[in-house]
Formats: C-alpha cells, sequence, structure tokens
C-alpha cells in the first residue's frame, strides 16, 4: 500500500512538473503585486484550508530566508467571521463575503481545492472576479468548475485526494521560492 502511494505521489509530481514555469510566473507576479503593497487571500476547505494556512504563514513569517512580512490571509482562519458568515448567510458565502471584504483590485487570491467542485471555493472566485482580483487555482483533476473559472490553474491529475493534497503542498513552496526569488531573497 505504501509502495503505491509514493509511486502514485511521483507520477502525480511528474506530470505537475511541467507547471514549473507557471509557478514561477505567478511567484514573480505575486512579488510584485505584495512588494506594490497588494496582498494574497487564500482559502480551501480541509486539507486545503490547511495547505491555505501553511501558504500565508510562509509569506507572512519567511519561507527560508529572513525578509519583510508580506500580507497575506487565510479566509478560514477568522473563525468569528466565518462562524457568522455562516449562521447569517449561505455556507456558500464563508469565503466570497471574506473577499468582499478584504480583496481589492489587482489583489491575488489563491484557491486550493482537491475536487475542483467545492460550492464556497467556486462562490470566493466568482466574487473575486466581481471585484477584479485576480484568481489562481491549484486542483484535483482537469476539467472542473474551479479551474475553467480561475484566471489560471494547476490541475493535479492524482488519483486520490491525498497525492493531489501533497502535489499543492508542492506547489506552494515552490511558489513561496519563486516569490523569494523575485524579490532577490536568496533562495
Amino acid at each position: 500500500m505504501i509502495r503505491e502511494h509514493f509511486a502514485a505521489l511521483s507520477e502525480a509530481a511528474t506530470r505537475t512538473s511541467v507547471s514549473a514555469p507557471k509557478v514561477q510566473r505567478w511567484g514573480h507576479r505575486l512579488a510584485g503585486i505584495l512588494d506594490g503593497g497588494g496582498r494574497l487571500l487564500a482559502c480551501g476547505n480541509g486539507g486545503s484550508a490547511a495547505e491555505a494556512q501553511h501558504l500565508t504563514g510562509e509569506l507572512v513569517g519567511r519561507f527560508r530566508h529572513e525578509r519583510r512580512p508580506l500580507s497575506a490571509i487565510a479566509l478560514h482562519a477568522d473563525t468569528s467571521a466565518l462562524t457568522a458568515i455562516g449562521n447569517d448567510y449561505d455556507q456558500n458565502e464563508l469565503f466570497a463575503r471574506q473577499v468582499r471584504a478584504h480583496g481589492r483590485r489587482g489583489d491575488v487570491l489563491l484557491l486550493l481545492s482537491t475536487s475542483g467542485t467545492s460550492p464556497n471555493v467556486v462562490a470566493a472566485a466568482k466574487a473575486a472576479q466581481d471585484i477584479s482580483v485576480i484568481t489562481w487555482a491549484f486542483t484535483g483533476p482537469a476539467p472542473n468548475p474551479l479551474a475553467a473559472l480561475c484566471d489560471d490553474a494547476i490541475a493535479v491529475e492524482a488519483p486520490s485526494t491525498a497525492t493531489v493534497q501533497e502535489v499543492h503542498l508542492a506547489l506552494v513552496h515552490a511558489l513561496c521560492a519563486s516569490l523569494d526569488e523575485a524579490l532577490g531573497v536568496p533562495t
């Protein structure tokens, strides 16, 4: 079982490695946005939420080396706002309402979804586009509604949610490395 899992992970990582130039472009573009006073918003459910928070932690803190903190918000992490929105509105508004509150023209929303079909993540992408926030997604296998909706997406072709999430984490780290490179931070 473990060997099969590692084989699937290796195969998915190899297939996804063709996205390296895209991740580098995203990192360089995000560096310019954050350096210019913009921010990154990130969201996902379950393990994808954990990865969104991992990303924002790397940006507000540091990735490998010292640099100034960068503005990044994991939308699921404000539990008071999340539970109030969930109580007062439809569950599909959990992230979309926060995007409307925190997002500004030219900011970036990174959406993570292993299925690419999560209604609250798709609603967040739509809300972001309504206010001219750039939308990027890490998803599971394509085609899926989230990848089709976003300005750009990387769809991980893998047989299991666990494998998709593991490749998403590698993509998160690659994005951080590309961003630091663009900012001139040693890698």
